[in-house]
């Protein structure tokens, strides 16, 4: 559990700084695209891991989607600011059905 919610902060902090203006783009150009690449395995391993471990993966599948579309300019700019703040979101959100110890089958009840 602690592989899904520390890849979660990763891709939370990847996705952070290649939102940033100029920055991301930057980053970005000088690969050659291979950050986007990168980042895209990276959110698939990531899916992967949280839907094992049940963590949201709505942000890893909006990484995805961001992967594939943040080589547009401005589009990408914003899709990795609200990526980073959906796996921020759940990479600190706490496992409220984790915390309680299961309570035992009532008597009787089989």
């Amino acid at each position: 559990m602690k592989a899904a919610g520390t890849l979660l902060l990763v891709t939370a902090i990847f996705e952070g700084i290649l939102g940033i203006p100029l920055l991301g783009g930057t980053l970005v150009m000088l690969s050659g695209y291979t950050v986007l690449f990168v980042t895209l395995v990276l959110h698939i391993i990531t899916l992967v891991f949280c839907s094992q471990h049940n963590k949201p993966i709505v942000g890893s599948i909006l990484g995805i989607v961001t992967s594939v579309l943040a080589w547009i300019p401005i589009l990408g700019m914003i899709l990795h600011l609200t990526t980073a703040v959906f796996l921020f979101y759940a990479a600190f959100k706490k496992d409220h059905h984790q915390q309680h110890p299961p309570y035992p089958p009532a008597p009787g009840s089989f």
